[in-house]
Formats: C-alpha cells, sequence, structure tokens
C-alpha cells in the first residue's frame, strides 16, 4: 500500500489548486523592479494658509500705499483723483460680486484707490495739518481692536451677523447716495456730511460698520483655511482686507477733521 504524507499531499493540493504558470525571468525582473509602496496622489490644488493671505495682503496694501504715495508726492490734481476713485469702484464692484481671485485685477483697483487715498489726504491734510497720521493710526487702532474682539470671541459671526452687517451696509450706502443728490439741490443734502450731531453720529455709525465688515474679513479669513480654499482665494481675503480698512480710514479722517481746527 501506498503510503501517503500529509504535507506532502496538501502541498500538491494547494499547487494544483492554485493553477498559476512558473513566471518566466522577465516577469520577475518585472516584479522585482516594481515599487513596493505608491505614495499618495496630490491634491489638485494647495489650499488656503493664513500665510498666503498675509503675504497677500501686503501686496495689495503695499501697491495701495505706493499710489497714494505718488499721489501725495506729485499733488495730482482732484480731477485725477476722481477718475481714479471711479475706476476704483468699478474694479472693487467687479471682484466684489464676481468674488473674484484675480491678482491683476484686485491689484489695479489698490493702485487706483491709492491715487485717490494720497489725492484726498493731501487736500484734508493742507487745511488740517497733522490729520493724515492722527487717521492712520485711528485705523491701525481700529484693526487691532477687531482682531482682538475677534480672536477672544467677544463678538461672534453667524449667519444673522452677516446679514445684518451686508443689510447695514446697503443702507449707508443708499444714503451717502441720497444725501450726494440733495445736496446738489440744497447744498448741504441730508446733514450727513456736516460739521454738526447728525454728521458726528453718521460718521461713528460708519466706522462702525467698517469695524463689522473687518469682523467678517476675518471669519472669511479663518473658515477659508478650516475648509481648504484653494491658495487664490487668498487673494480675494486680501482684497476684503483692504477694502474694510480703506472704508475705516476715510472715515476716520471725516470724524477728526470735525474737531480739527483749520489754519
Amino acid at each position: 500500500m501506498e503510503s501517503k504524507n500529509p504535507v506532502f499531499s496538501k502541498t500538491r493540493q494547494q499547487s494544483a489548486g492554485w493553477g498559476a504558470p512558473t513566471p518566466t525571468p522577465a516577469q520577475l525582473q518585472n516584479m522585482y523592479e516594481t515599487p513596493s509602496y505608491a505614495p499618495p496622489a496630490r491634491p489638485a490644488f494647495r489650499t488656503m494658509t493664513l500665510d498666503d493671505v498675509v503675504v497677500r495682503g501686503f501686496m495689495t496694501l503695499g501697491v495701495l500705499v505706493a499710489g497714494a504715495a505718488a499721489a501725495w508726492y506729485f499733488q495730482v490734481p482732484m480731477g485725477v483723483a476722481v477718475v481714479s476713485a471711479i475706476v476704483a469702484l468699478v474694479l472693487g464692484l467687479v471682484a466684489s460680486f464676481k468674488q473674484s481671485t484675480n491678482p491683476a485685477l484686485i491689484l489695479g483697483y489698490a493702485l487706483f484707490e491709492g491715487v485717490f487715498l494720497g489725492a484726498i489726504s493731501w487736500f484734508f491734510e493742507t487745511r488740517f495739518p497733522g490729520i493724515v497720521i492722527q487717521a492712520v493710526l485711528g485705523t491701525a487702532l481700529a484693526f487691532g481692536a477687531v482682531l482682538t474682539v475677534y480672536a477672544l470671541r467677544i463678538v461672534r459671526v453667524t449667519s444673522k451677523l452677516v446679514k445684518y452687517v451686508v443689510a447695514a451696509g446697503v443702507a449707508a450706502l443708499g444714503l451717502v447716495l441720497v444725501n450726494l443728490l440733495v445736496a446738489i439741490f440744497n447744498g448741504t443734502g441730508l446733514g450727513l456730511r456736516t460739521d454738526s450731531p447728525i454728521g458726528w453720529i453718521f460718521s461713528i455709525a460708519m466706522i462702525l460698520l467698517g469695524c463689522f465688515f473687518l469682523l467678517l474679513d476675518f471669519d472669511a479669513v479663518e473658515q477659508g483655511v478650516k475648509q481648504g480654499a484653494p491658495e487664490k482665494f487668498a487673494w480675494q481675503c486680501a482684497f476684503g482686507l483692504t477694502l474694510s480698512l480703506v472704508w475705516i480710514y476715510l472715515e476716520v479722517l471725516r470724524f477728526i477733521s470735525y474737531f480739527t481746527n483749520s489754519d
């Protein structure tokens, strides 16, 4: 009787069950050269970081300051300043409504807005010496205060707050437009831009509104980083921050002028 080795018998059954042909030398070489680990595929885009926003913010503000310095140095006439303001307004509206991340569009806005700021700052400075540095310091203090409030979560940004701030912004701009139209006929408008109690109150309200928009900008940056927004979204964040700072600066400049004696 033929003896059976259970281990040998099991090995033969497994080999027969697999039914795999013996690999050729070329196949063995190919298997040897194939890497045992494949690195994960990189994402289609690099996500935005806080550093991206800081860098693009400095670039945008740098262009704005350069434009303002040039307008100040060359003392551009108010006609040029008005044209620059209109161009900046158009570029700003396009960037806002399209949520554009185009660097050329945003830096173009900063340049033309800077020319307007330089001219209007020179206009105020010649009438109220020292007012520009006060307005710059006031804007910097407002930025620091809002950043502190946001970091400490003293005021939390919610969807309801966003709706209220946007609605207030639209209403404020509407009032400014109506005031301008009425001023064509009576010279003073509704009194919103005069050195009077109503003018003071309106300026304070506009400064606070600009601070609330700055609060929304900080939240947009944080949410963009958390949610993995594309790197290019940093340009839109830089644009929003610049827009709010310009708003605050102009309102602080006007408010200080009410309480500064001209020569």
